[in-house]
């Protein structure tokens, strides 16, 4: 028997997008765009967010200043609540995501526990 296990994976991400926690996520962004201020904050928050983890990627080293202006920037957003609604939204929706990947690693963990 063979499986199709991108059948099952796309039935979860419709699941997964009807949860509650997914939708307040939807909600809190939406929020996001409708206020300028808050978008721009935000972008600029994740560009900086992005940039710095490029550069670890690489292996180069960020420098004190970049150091502090992401922080600054981060400060920044998360003085925004419609930002931080929405920061704190996501980090809820992440608790599922955990789950389901402590459950589809869970065979392999079986497996490595039996040896």
């Amino acid at each position: 028997m063979t499986v199709n296990i991108y059948d099952d994976l796309n039935k979860l991400e419709a699941t997964f997008r009807k949860t509650n926690e997914f939708m307040d996520v939807q909600r809190a962004v939406e929020e996001v765009k409708q206020d300028e201020e808050a978008l721009n904050l935000f972008k600029n928050f994740r560009k900086v967010q992005l940039s710095l983890q490029e550069k670890q990627m690489k292996g180069e080293e960020i420098s004190p200043e970049e150091l502090g202006y992401a922080q600054k920037t981060g400060q920044l957003a998360q003085q925004n609540p419609k930002i931080m609604s929405m920061l704190e939204a996501e980090m809820k929706l992440s608790g599922i995501l955990e789950e389901v990947n402590r459950v589809l690693m869970k065979p392999v963990q079986n497996l490595y526990e039996s040896m």
